[in-house]
């Protein structure tokens, strides 16, 4: 569509830059936008603000949507999170004819070159492997050759006039922008899918719908442009790309697991597994030997509310992981300590996901778990109920002859996380990050660790995954006083 004196709809500005960005970019395009969001001028005044020099081709209806401004549009870009399904306002604009889309498919009907993309999709690990492979990239080839955008934030779209057709361009994929793209008959020329879990229930409905949609990143990939597929540990099985070029990276060994092969500054199993998919990236987009790979890697830092190292105070180290919003993500940032140090706080908005497993495993392998929350009670009533059981069954083999001489972790998978306390209760339900915070102080030790990484959304107690490791690292700075070394991120 030719945008010139169009009449275009923005619903949702939000607060991460995706909607300032494309009504920036359509301005660009000589239309006259309006923003909509549901959300007040208040709470939107940041993203208000970065739009204020564009004058009077932007209006705004903030606090509110109104059917009739969707169904006299030239065009409306929906916000990727905004469910299409059953929208009252979405279906007044498919009811006048007026069509849809979103930042994301703007921007991939503009970019040069498709053969030049890599796109990142999964249910954990894709900011991360997002970034890696934007640092890895831009160390063999220079900053100005390499663009990266999508779900972490911000847009591309202001950044075409400087994407020239040799310069690579990484997307991260949400399972909602993927959702979209399927109109297009879009995926990236290396498709790359961390790995796969339950997530975004309440919005895809289905676990089958939500697997779809992440499967879009294959679904248009062809051999005949040499497409490259990537596929995380055990994805082969829920995930089939129809190119031959498939590469599937392996899960560490146990003894890569106790030494490591890759030094890197971000700690963690996974990272070692997101350092893998970079260089299988890098290797399919420009033939970078896995080893020159894992060396540009040596000074990744890492992005923020990502496992971020805050600050180590006493002995005692912080992390903020508060962008882990599902129990696998929780659990993968619990992995990367040792057991019985870590002091998690887990809990916050309900996506229906099922939260037992983390509870669980967060019980046996943390020195204390302290919840907050909407979800904070399930997550503590299965973390108590887990750690009764797993007292009953060391209390019956203690009174079996026969077990005399059996390990004392035999019956289960987890070791005895912390023989060296003598307090017995692990877990608290604090309700609040402060409360939390001021729980688990009294309680630290040297060589412990200080984890932040939720398993659940921020909503209903902070506006986003941001607001919240904010909080959290302010609370650190009160308790600490290590200011110098802390940043908001």
């Amino acid at each position: 569509m030719n945008l010139q004196g169009k009449r275009v709809v923005v619903m949702g500005l939000g607060q991460f830059g995706g909607g300032a960005g494309v009504t920036r970019f359509l301005v660009s395009q000589g239309a006259t936008v309006l923003v909509t969001d549901k959300d007040p001028a208040d709470k939107l005044a940041k993203s208000v603000a970065q739009l204020a020099d564009l004058g009077a081709a932007v209006s705004f209806r903030l606090g509110e949507h109104v059917e009739s401004d969707f169904a006299t549009a030239d065009l409306v870009v929906v916000n990727p999170a905004v469910k299409p399904d059953g929208n009252l306002y979405l279906q007044a604009a498919r009811n006048a004819g007026v069509p849809l889309t979103s930042e994301m498919r703007l921007l991939i009907q503009h970019l040069p070159a498709r053969a030049r993309t890599i796109g990142i999709t999964g249910s954990a690990g894709k900011s991360t492997t997002t970034a890696m492979i934007g640092h890895a990239l831009r160390k063999a080839l220079g900053d100005d050759r390499v663009h990266i955008g999508g779900n972490l934030g911000g847009s591309l779209l202001n950044s075409l006039p400087l994407i020239r057709p040799d310069d690579w361009v990484v997307l991260e994929l949400s399972s909602f922008m993927l959702q979209g793209l399927r109109e297009d008959h879009w995926s990236p020329h290396i498709a790359l899918l961390t790995n796969f879990s339950p997530n975004h229930l309440d919005w895809h409905g289905t676990l089958e719908h939500y697997r779809s949609a992440k499967h879009a990143i294959f679904d248009h990939q062809s051999d005949d442009t040499s497409d490259v597929a990537i596929l995380g540990p055990g994805c082969e099985g829920d995930f089939h790309p129809r190119v031959s070029r498939c590469v599937t990276v392996n899960a560490p060994s146990t003894q890569e697991k106790s030494r490591p092969q890759i030094v890197l500054l971000v700690p963690g199993t996974h990272n070692q597994i997101n350092a893998k998919m970079t260089a299988s990236a890098l290797l399919a987009a420009i033939n970078r030997p896995a080893e020159r790979v894992y060396e540009d890697l040596s000074d990744f830092p890492g992005l923020p509310h990502r496992l971020q190292f805050v600050c180590e105070h006493r002995s005692v180290r912080y992390f903020n992981d508060s962008k882990a919003t599902t129990p696998e993500a929780a659990m993968l940032a619990l992995e990367s300590f040792e057991p019985g140090i870590v002091h998690v706080i887990l809990g916050g908005y309900d996506k229906q996901a099922d939260l037992t497993p983390l509870a669980e495993f967060a019980a046996h392998h943390a020195a204390g778990v302290y919840t907050i929350g909407q979800t904070g009670d399930t997550i503590a009533d299965a973390a108590e109920k887990a750690l009764s059981t797993a007292e009953n069954t060391k209390q019956n083999r203690s009174t079996t002859p026969d077990d005399s001489h059996r390990s004392a972790d035999s019956s289960h998978h987890f070791a005895d996380p912390s023989p060296r306390r003598s307090d017995t209760k692990k877990v608290f339900r604090c309700g609040n990050l402060s409360t939390a915070m001021a729980t688990l102080a009294p309680r630290l030790r040297p060589s412990d660790v200080v984890l932040l990484s939720p398993g659940c959304a921020s909503w209903g107690q902070f506006t986003n995954y941001e607001q919240r490791g904010a909080r959290f690292i302010e609370a650190v700075l009160l308790h600490t006083g290590e200011g110098s070394n802390i940043t908001l991120g």
